[in-house]
């Protein structure tokens, strides 16, 4: 288990902060031990929550052509048949993870592909799970396309929590399967949507890992 490198900068930060903070207590408040033990506490926590937010477990690149493995770890809260209209304008099964603030927020490519369009809107911060997230909301668009010329498209939604999402990835890149393609900070979700006659290998409340949990097998 690493630290991932988007949380390397703030960790370090959050750390001087803390340090600061308990340090002038103690020397401004040398008597205030019930205070004093309860802020060092509170700070012990607080940064183990945020360490634990930035955990980035090893997770193999895979070959396992047909299969599509789950983007991000989380909770699936939507498998339906919706129509996809900002690029490939047509019906699809979707997919959606649901991210919260305590999951590992790496996100994977589901398949290996190229990356055929990649575009990030700026957007609002509902809840994740809200019905209007997936186009209202800060997200990015991403379609990779397989070497059987299978197309998929993955949509990183930033949540209520979430300020920033982060990408890794442009038109043409060249992405292994469970390879990282992003990361969204404090609580997120990611769609998938998936060709119609998709095998969907999950259901509604199931608890996915990023990069090993098969979420759908194409025909």
């Amino acid at each position: 288990m690493s630290i991932h490198r988007e949380g390397r900068s703030l960790l370090f930060w959050l750390l001087l902060i803390l340090a600061a903070l308990n340090y002038a207590l103690y020397y401004y408040l040398p008597g205030q031990e019930v205070l004093l033990n309860v802020v060092l506490l509170g700070s012990v926590i607080i940064y183990l929550i945020v360490l634990q937010f930035f955990r980035s477990p090893f997770v193999p690149v895979r070959q396992e052509e047909g299969m599509v493995f789950a983007p991000a770890d989380g909770k699936v809260v939507v498998i339906e048949e919706t129509f996809e209209d900002e690029f490939l304008k047509e019906k699809r099964k979707q997919i959606s993870i649901f991210m919260s603030p305590i999951n590992v927020h790496v996100n994977r490519s589901p398949i290996a592909g190229i990356v055929k369009y990649f575009k990030y809107h700026p957007g609002k911060y509902l809840v994740a799970w809200h019905p209007k997230s997936s186009f209202e909301n800060e997200r990015t668009t991403m379609v990779l396309e397989a070497p059987n010329g299978t197309t998929l498209l993955v949509r990183q939604i930033a949540g209520a929590l979430a300020r920033r999402i982060k990408w890794y990835v442009k038109e043409g890149t060249p992405l292994q399967q469970c390879g990282e393609f992003g990361f969204i900070k404090f609580g997120s979700r990611v769609d998938v949507f998936l060709p119609l006659d998709a095998e969907i290998l999950v259901n509604i409340d199931q608890k996915t890992k990023g990069g090993r949990t098969p979420i759908a097998r194409l025909k």
